[in-house]
């Protein structure tokens, strides 16, 4: 009898890294194992999936749609969160006692909260895409400093409790391990790079480029605030911005400074490789991150890096001065000194380029994959 992995979602209907690597890697495990695979989404059921699963996966959807909340007044938030969470517990656990998984994988989400509870034989594996630091933090600006400090330690005790439980608990970068010392159960995986492209950038374009959500964590505030500089020593660089969401406030913010005809803020790209390769240097400058799967793919394509050393992510995949520079967290003006330096010095950069698509090679696929095919085994 074939082996049954549930694989918890949550939503595959907008773009982002995290459900491109879980469908990703579900996809994987359909087609190159011998794992059944299921997956259960609980957002958009009336939505089309932006990323496709292998017709060998089972999924479900509960429509629950916990989205819907976030832009509740607090009262009515409150009251509506734990409904739906009733509601998920036992649309989920029904599922589970029906096809009684071998192995389930939560990637810490609300079913983190019960999962370890329902009874239906499976090992409990967890999967986090966000570091620990900034994970369940509470931060609302109408309560005292106290009160958010105090409702986020007590979120976060809540999830230690639970990870604990956990048959296995899989972080991913060994900067976030070291986050997590003490608990028996973790390991690190980190997320593989799914294409090589064939075509790479020789570096030569005057363009750089920066890739995610168009939100405060990706730090485009600081990232336009550094072109401010960059532009006034080279005003023949361009600066591309491609990711979802609503881009109005970045655009706004390079139209104040004056530089918008260099600046462009795109719409999230499929074919983002084609992207990298007609630039020539990767910008991050994220406030924090999980493992920027960005950073990957363009080191794969041969573009240079610069990023802020936020936690976590970027000091595992980058080696500063090989194939990247690696910036103080935060710091606009290194930051701006850094993207200048690499464009004062071609050689340095195509240099970086060359060395970071070797240095991508590590992440490939199989590789990764591997390593979560022997965790599985292991648990069964």
């Amino acid at each position: 009898m074939k082996r049954r992995i549930v694989y918890i979602v949550g939503d595959l209907s907008y773009p982002n890294g995290m459900s491109r690597v879980l469908s990703q890697k579900v996809n994987y495990l359909a087609e190159h194992t011998d794992f059944e695979m299921y997956v259960v989404l609980t957002e958009n059921a009336s939505m089309p999936h932006y990323y496709e699963l292998s017709p060998k996966v089972q999924y479900v959807n509960f429509d629950i749609n916990f989205e819907v909340i976030q832009s509740m007044p607090l009262y009515r938030k409150v009251w509506l969160y734990y409904w739906k969470t009733s509601q998920y517990k036992r649309q989920l656990t029904d599922y589970l006692m029906q096809v009684r998984p071998d192995i389930t994988v939560s990637v810490l989400r609300r079913e983190i909260n019960f999962i370890n509870d329902i009874p239906d034989g499976s090992k409990k594996v967890g999967e986090i895409h966000f570091n620990r630091k900034s994970y369940r933090v509470f931060n609302k600006s109408f309560f005292p400093s106290f009160v958010n400090e105090y409702v986020t330690k007590q979120w976060k005790k809540s999830l230690d409790k639970q990870v604990e439980r956990l048959d296995r608990f899989v972080v991913l970068t060994h900067e976030d391990e070291d986050m997590w010392a003490g608990f028996a159960n973790v390991l690190v995986i980190p997320n593989p790079i799914i294409k090589f492209p064939k075509v790479l950038s020789d570096c030569s374009h005057h363009h750089a480029i920066a890739v995610g959500r168009y939100t405060w964590q990706k730090g485009f505030d600081m990232l336009i605030n550094a072109w401010k500089y960059v532009y006034e020593k080279h005003p023949d660089w361009m600066l591309d911005i491609y990711g979802a969401g609503n881009p109005a406030a970045f655009i706004e913010l390079a139209e104040r400074f004056g530089i918008s005809h260099v600046v462009c803020c795109h719409e999230a790209e499929a074919d983002i490789f084609s992207k990298y390769a007609e630039s020539s240097i990767f910008v991050l400058s994220s406030r924090y991150e999980g493992l920027p799967l960005v950073l990957g793919e363009a080191m794969a394509t041969g573009l240079p890096i610069v990023s802020f050393s936020c936690p976590c992510g970027p000091k595992d995949i980058i080696t500063n001065g090989k194939d990247g520079i690696l910036v103080e967290n935060g710091n606009v003006e290194k930051l701006a000194e850094s993207i200048c330096y690499l464009i004062e010095n071609e050689e340095v950069r195509k240099e970086m380029g060359r060395k970071g698509v070797m240095s991508a090679e590590r992440f490939r696929e199989d590789l990764i994959m591997q390593k979560w095919i022997e965790l599985f085994d292991n648990c069964t």
